[in-house]
């Protein structure tokens, strides 16, 4: 806390304190402290990007492999 390295995040759950990583180089942008994603937020691009079709992310989905 001295440091002031904790900064206030969003998450599906509401506000979070989180610590910045150990590291920030002098005269550098603060690190990038984004919400926490929910729970399959990024699911289906990141299923899409390696090449997955819509019958195939349903399937994980339906058989509760994937959120």
């Amino acid at each position: 806390a001295a440091r002031e390295r904790w900064r206030e995040v969003g998450s599906p759950v509401g506000p979070l304190r989180a610590l910045l990583p150990p590291i920030t180089l002098p005269g550098g942008d603060e690190a990038r402290m984004g919400d926490v994603p929910a729970l399959g937020q990024h699911t289906e691009a990141l299923l899409r990007a390696v090449g997955m079709t819509d019958a195939e992310i349903a399937a994980l989905r339906r058989d509760g492999v994937a959120a």
